[in-house]
C-alpha cells in the first residue's frame, strides 16, 4: 500500500540521542493515542539496544566486573559551582567563605598551589555576586611582558608608543561594572604595583598616552601560588598593596589534604573526558582508585585531570586503564605495592580487616563526618587516613552523609 504518513521518533537513552526510528503508516486517520504509546515503548526498547550495541563495539577488551567501582551517571549532590566537586569539610569551609564574600565588593586574595582551582573559585565568586550579568574579565600577570602590561591593564591612546596604531581599551575598562580576575599577581613588577594600588584606592585609571582620568567600578579578585608576605619581607612586593588586597584571603587546600574528593573527581573527569572522546567507560578498578586516592598529587587537580585524560586515551574497553605505575616516579610514591603489569580489580587489604561497616559509620557520626585530623574518624578507629578512605570507598560509605549542618 501507499505510505500516507511517516513518523520519525528520536531514540534517547539517558538524555543522549543514540539514533532515530521511522514508522510508516498507510492510513493516518486511524492513528490513535494507544498507537503512539506503543511507538514510544518500541522506541525506548530500540534505544536501549542501540546503546548496548555501541557499548559492545567500544568494549573490545576489558568489561566491567562486579568488584569494579561504577561511574555514576550523575552526582549533582556534590557539584556546588560548575566544576567544583567536593564532599570534604576543608572545601566546604572554602565554599562557605565564597558565599560570604560574593555579595560584597571587597577585594579577594585567593592563595593556593598550582592546579588547585583558583580560577574556578574566582568564577564562583563572580557568579554569586551582583555583577554576574556581565562577563568576568581575566588576565594572567605572568603571561604579559612588562613592556605591554600597563597597556593591557589600563589601555592606551593611538600614537602613545611605537605600534599603537589605534586606541585600546584596557582590562579595567572592560571589567567596568563587573569582576577583574588577576592571576599570578605575585609576578606583577614593582614599577606597576603603585599604579594598581592607586586604582584600588581611587577607582580611576589613566590610559597610556592620555591625561584624562576614567572612573571605573570594578570588583578585583587576585590569585597567587607564591607566599606574598615572604615577597613583602624580601622587598619584592609592596606592603601597602599587599595589605590592600588582603582584605579577604581564601586559602585553597592542596588535593593531598582533601583526599575524600579524589574518587569524586576521578569519576567526574572520566565521565567528562570519555564522553568527549566518544568512549563508553563505565567503571574503575578498586586497585586503581586506591592508588589514585593515596597518591599525593603535587600538581593537584590539574595533574589529576591530565592523568585521567591520558588514562581515557589508553582505555579500549569499559574499565578505565589507569597507568598508576607511572605515579611512582612522579613526586611522592603511592603507598603499597603497585604492579606495572597487572591491574585486575582486587580487594583492598588493610591491617585491621575486622573493622566493620557499622564501626566506621559510628566513628563518622562521632566525628561529625570528619575523616582526617586529630578529631577525625581515622584517629578514633586507629587507622591511617588513606586506609580509612580506601575502606569507605570499598564499602560505599560517604562522609558527606554524616556532616553536621551548620
Amino acid at each position: 500500500n501507499d505510505i500516507e504518513c511517516l513518523i520519525l521518533a528520536p531514540l534517547i537513552f539517558r538524555r543522549e540521542l543514540v539514533g532515530k526510528v521511522a514508522y510508516m503508516l498507510s492510513d493516518a486517520a486511524q492513528l490513535q493515542e494507544i498507537d503512539i504509546a506503543l511507538m514510544q515503548q518500541i522506541a525506548a526498547r530500540v534505544a536501549l539496544s542501540m546503546h548496548s550495541l555501541r557499548g559492545s563495539q567500544h568494549s573490545t577488551h576489558s568489561q566491567a566486573k562486579s568488584t569494579d567501582i561504577l561511574i555514576e551517571e550523575t552526582y549533582d549532590h556534590y557539584q556546588i559551582f560548575d566544576d567544583i566537586i567536593s564532599q570534604s569539610e576543608v572545601m566546604s569551609n572554602v565554599l562557605d567563605q565564597v558565599a560570604m564574600v560574593a555579595s560584597c565588593d571587597s577585594t579577594v586574595l585567593i592563595e593556593g598551589e598550582t592546579g588547585t582551582g583558583k580560577e574556578l573559585i574566582a568564577a564562583a565568586i563572580h557568579k554569586m555576586s551582583r555583577r554576574c550579568n556581565r562577563q568576568m574579565i581575566k588576565m594572567n600577570c605572568a603571561a604579559i611582558p612588562d613592556g605591554l602590561f600597563e597597556s593591557e591593564l589600563f589601555g592606551h591612546e593611538r600614537g602613545a608608543f611605537t605600534g599603537a596604531i589605534k586606541n585600546r581599551v584596557g582590562r579595567f575598562e572592560l571589567a567596568d561594572q563587573s569582576t577583574l580576575f588577576l592571576d599570578e599577581i605575585g609576578d606583577l613588577s614593582l614599577a606597576l604595583q603603585p599604579k594598581l594600588l592607586r586604582v584600588l584606592q581611587e577607582h580611576e585609571i589613566e590610559r597610556v598616552g592620555h591625561n584624562q582620568l576614567i572612573n571605573v567600578d570594578v570588583r578585583l579578585v587576585v590569585a597567587t601560588n607564591v607566599d606574598l608576605l615572604a615577597r613583602v619581607e624580601d622587598k619584592q612586593f609592596r606592603s601597602d598593596l599587599y595589605f590592600r588586597m588582603n582584605i579577604f584571603p581564601i586559602r585553597l587546600p592542596p588535593l593531598r589534604d582533601r583526599a575524600e574528593d579524589i574518587p569524586l573527581l576521578v569519576k567526574h573527569f572520566t565521565r567528562l573526558i570519555s564522553k568527549k572522546m566518544g568512549k563508553n567507560i563505565r567503571a574503575i578498578t578498586q586497585e586503581s582508585m586506591r592508588c589514585m586516592t593515596e597518591y599525593q598529587w603535587p600538581g593537584n587537580v590539574r595533574q589529576l585531570k591530565n592523568f585521567i585524560e591520558r588514562s581515557v586515551i589508553l582505555t579500549r574497553g569499559e574499565v578505565l586503564n589507569a597507568p598508576v605505575h607511572e605515579l611512582v616516579g612522579m613526586g611522592q610514591p603511592v603507598s603499597g605495592h603497585v604492579s606495572a603489569k597487572e591491574f585486575s580489580p582486587v580487594a583492598v587489604h588493610n591491617n585491621d580487616e575486622t573493622i566493620s561497616r557499622e564501626a566506621i559509620i559510628e566513628a563518622l557520626k562521632e566525628s561529625n563526618g570528619i575523616v582526617a585530623g586529630p578529631r577525625g574518624a581515622a584517629v578514633k578507629l586507629g587507622l591511617k587516613r588513606t586506609t580509612l578512605l580506601s575502606r569507605m570507598q570499598k564499602m560505599e560509605i560517604s562522609s558527606k552523609d554524616y556532616l553536621v549542618e551548620r
